[in-house]
């Protein structure tokens, strides 16, 4: 008998091997309401350095806002073709008030006295306000690129496509969305919908290096 780890586990690797960069989207097909927001949910629950989440998710549908981005993201027609396309923006620069924002979730969320998560905050501080402004950058697109690991592992799961995308001119991104005003700039896109039956890249056949190449056990 299989056990429920056992089918868990192939059920999610099933997913991921179902999962590929995909194409060609098929414009007709939508992502309802309920997967749109197991999608979000998602992303919202991913790991991020001491949890401060320092990025935003634009989730686009608006067609004329799609035909703007599309010339920034190379012409690729993912970007109109999908259902909807997320954009993952990390913050340029920060100060303690993303520390201390995150601060008062964890006293609400915990029932924590304020005062008692002081040294943790000044933690963080001592460990991230003195950096550089573009480290600062760097670091809040790499806790990007987390969350929209768990958006391309949850759509598959749920057997929603998926396309991230790193094909873009991000200045010119970044102006279609306002995203300079807002303190952000795009660190990654993710195309999401269904696959079109002329996409031919879904009968290719995976290809990653060896558990032997890939992996190194000490």
């Amino acid at each position: 008998m299989i056990s429920t780890t056992e089918k868990m586990t192939t059920s999610y690797l099933d997913a991921l091997q179902w999962r590929y960069a995909t194409k060609k989207f098929d414009s007709s097909k939508r992502i309802d309401e309920t997967d749109l927001t197991t999608l979000q949910q998602a992303i919202r629950l991913s790991a991020s350095s001491y949890g401060l989440q320092p990025y935003n998710v634009l989730v686009i549908s608006d067609t004329q806002i799609r035909e703007k981005l599309r010339p920034a993201c190379w012409n690729q027609p993912q970007i109109t073709e999908a259902s909807h396309v997320f954009v993952f923006a990390g913050k340029k620069d920060f100060d303690q008030t993303l520390i201390d924002s995150y601060l008062n979730l964890v006293s609400t969320a915990r029932n924590l006295p304020l005062d008692s998560l002081a040294g943790y905050g000044d933690f963080m501080k001592s460990k991230l306000l003195d950096l550089p402004q573009p480290s600062k950058a760097s670091w809040a697109s790499h806790q990007a690129y987390l969350a929209a690991g768990n958006l391309l592992s949850a759509a598959a799961a749920l057997q929603i496509d998926t396309c991230p995308m790193e094909g873009f001119e991000k200045e010119a991104v970044d102006a279609v969305l306002n995203l300079e005003e807002k303190g952000l700039t795009t660190a990654l896109i993710v195309a999401a919908g269904y696959r079109s039956e002329a996409d031919e890249t879904q009968y290719y056949k995976k290809v990653r290096r060896t558990p032997e190449e890939l992996f190194i056990h000490i």
